[in-house]
């Protein structure tokens, strides 16, 4: 866990940007706990049920979201050790209005000049949880607020860039491709993109249950970046609910 983050403050941003969900989940167990004594005798199994299993979805998701993001070496950025014999002079890190990686990158690659883009457009983002996150944390220093079909870099711009948790959340198909191809124009000939993400997988739908279907699955992703002219040169499994992709521009070898 990197030192810059506190005890348990990734599951804790998870509670406080999704108060919502876990007020109206505690909201039901309660009306059913304190309701049961006026249930018919064939229904109250069912509601005894009903409590353990939400209860438990909620704890079972809630301590895999610690794992990853307070356990896990996601944020350590270990991971990334194989890019040092690549070019980084200049990184660019990408989100969607809530960083908490441009810091750690800036720490990671010392010598690099980084710049940080936010494509959050709250006329198409419209997760309540974004909105909360940003108002909750400030951007990192320069920071430029960018549309997803034109960012403001020179072509063959960018040695690596990042995109980790963050391209999700644009929920439209062209969108997302159109970024990517735009992503691959700024990128050098020689340059990787890292994305990192949840996939919508067995193991992140048995640790969020319907949670899982805001994530992508892995062949959605593959589709997305094969059509924007991309390949991919390997793949990252930074614990079993998180990958990332290491992306090339097809015909380019790393």
């Amino acid at each position: 866990m990197d030192k810059m983050r506190g005890p348990f403050q990734g599951v804790w941003n998870i509670i406080r940007f999704n108060w919502h969900f876990y007020v109206l989940s505690i909201g039901l167990i309660l009306i059913v706990l304190l309701s049961r004594s006026y249930f018919p005798p064939v229904f109250l199994n069912a509601a005894n049920v009903f409590i353990v299993l939400l209860t438990g979805l909620i704890l079972i998701s809630l301590s895999v979201s610690a794992y990853v993001y307070d356990f896990s070496n996601l944020y350590s950025l270990n991971w990334l050790n194989n890019v040092n014999n690549i070019k980084q002079e200049k990184i660019v890190n990408i989100h969607a209005g809530f960083d908490e990686t441009s810091n750690l990158l800036k720490n990671k690659f010392v010598n690099a000049e980084i710049s940080v883009l936010d494509f959050y457009d709250p006329s198409r983002h419209t997760e309540a949880s974004i909105k909360r996150a940003r108002k909750a944390y400030p951007p990192f220093p320069g920071t430029r607020q960018v549309r997803t079909n034109g960012l403001p870099l020179g072509d063959s711009s960018a040695d690596l860039i990042f995109a980790i948790l963050s391209i999700h959340e644009i929920r439209n198909e062209n969108e997302r491709r159109t970024l990517f191809i735009e992503l691959r124009r700024i990128l050098t000939p020689s340059g990787q993109i890292f994305v990192t993400e949840h996939l919508r997988d067995a193991a992140n739908c048995l640790a969020y249950n319907v949670g899982a279907f805001h994530f992508y699955s892995k062949s959605t992703w593959l589709k997305t970046f094969k059509s924007s002219g991309l390949q991919v040169s390997d793949e990252i499994k930074i614990t079993p609910f998180i990958s990332t992709f290491i992306l090339i521009k097809n015909g380019t070898s790393t």
